[in-house]
């Protein structure tokens, strides 16, 4: 009798903790999705799985995500994955698009089930609203921003509302990001061309943009605002210059918008050949931040110190040449960059406490990587 409770017991425990039934099925991992300037006829997505102990990467599928899907976003509850294509020309008409892919979970594979057309064309970045109802699109030739609506099942069904920025001589408008701040209050636009952050409040009826009092950030000529991120809480706005080779750090007020805290090189004391920043991150830990030079094709490190300002760490290889983006893994423990010049991905360990990529990089081939992140579909 004895005997039997026991095992009873063990039983009843291996139920509750999953291990009798479930000790075989694998948790699913958030993927890589890979975008590319692409050819035609060629897939523009490629997915990847990360083995997390020796820090290679898996190809697992393939996707036609429309021509030249240079960035994307993505709805991961719905499994949707939204491409913006850069181009200029699409579906026949002047402009560019957005494609939209369903991820099939049973097959693991993708079904387009959406594509609109974009005024104005070339649209560079693409994110999706705090509420999810909206997609927000940045377009880099033309200098224009457009709020698209999705419909009840998160497919693109209208433009609801388009700015094109003027030309003001000797600046073209360049509108290279769009994004809502982590609390969903407002739209900040970068405007390479004209050097400038605009910032916005976003109508979630009607789908328009408003801009707010004080909410145009001018930078000094030929800075280039390119790409920026948030801190944790939102306090705090980092921004990349692709033309100046700086980071900005500014504080998030209000009433006055963006308050200017510092302004800090990307690269190495001396360097004097052409250097274009791309992208801007900061690590799973919140301790560093990171950038990446285009020319002296490096990425450099800052420490965040207590009051958000930063200090330089150091700068070290991207593998290869011309770095566009890079990611993290969601452990934090790899670092990911698209080469987009040597045509491919470069993945580095970071060295937890120095924030450094940790020996050479591990390159897998594909042709003009240019937007990498890890994002789990259900």
């Amino acid at each position: 009798m004895k005997n039997m409770k026991t095992t009873l017991k063990k039983i009843l425990i291996l139920l509750l903790t999953g291990n009798l039934f479930f000790s075989g099925c694998k948790k699913e991992e958030p993927k890589l999705f890979v975008g590319r300037f692409n050819k035609p006829g060629e897939k523009g997505m490629s997915v990847y799985e990360l083995n997390k102990r020796k820090g290679e990467l898996t190809l697992i599928s393939e996707a036609d995500a429309g021509p030249s899907p240079a960035f994307m976003c993505f709805s991961e509850q719905r499994g949707l994955v939204y491409a913006a294509n850069e181009v200029m020309e699409f579906g026949g008409v002047f402009g560019g698009g957005i494609t939209t892919l369903r991820y099939d979970s049973e097959k693991g594979s993708f079904d387009k089930v959406g594509e609109i057309h974009i005024p104005y064309g070339g649209p560079c970045h693409i994110s999706l609203s705090h509420d999810g109802d909206y997609l927000l699109v940045a377009n880099y030739p033309n200098g224009s921003v457009a709020v698209v609506r999705l419909d009840k099942n998160g497919i693109p069904e209208e433009i609801t509302d388009i700015f094109l920025y003027l030309k003001e001589s000797p600046n073209d408008s360049h509108a290279h990001m769009i994004l809502h701040d982590p609390d969903g209050k407002r739209v900040y636009v970068t405007d390479l061309g004209m050097d400038r952050i605009v910032i916005y409040n976003l109508d979630p009826v009607n789908g328009k943009l408003i801009e707010v009092e004080n909410g145009i950030i001018t930078l000094p000529r030929r800075s280039g605002p390119r790409h920026f991120t948030f801190n944790a809480d939102g306090s705090l706005l980092y921004l990349i210059n692709e033309f100046g080779s700086t980071v900005m750090v500014y504080r998030v007020d209000e009433d006055k918008g963006l308050i200017h805290l510092q302004t800090i090189p990307t690269v190495r004391e001396g360097f004097i050949t052409d250097n274009y920043c791309a992208d801007i991150h900061i690590s799973k830990d919140g301790r560093f931040l990171y950038g990446s030079n285009r020319g002296e094709n490096t990425i450099v490190i800052y420490r965040i110190e207590k009051d958000g300002t930063l200090s330089l760490a150091g700068h070290a290889s991207c593998g290869g040449d011309w770095p566009r983006n890079f990611t993290f893994d969601p452990s934090g423990k790899f670092l990911i960059v698209g080469n987009q010049k040597s045509n491919y991905i470069s993945v580095f360990k970071i060295d937890r406490k120095t924030g450094f990529p940790a020996g050479a990089s591990k390159n897998y081939d594909i042709g003009m990587p240019v937007f990498h992140k890890f994002v789990l579909l259900k």
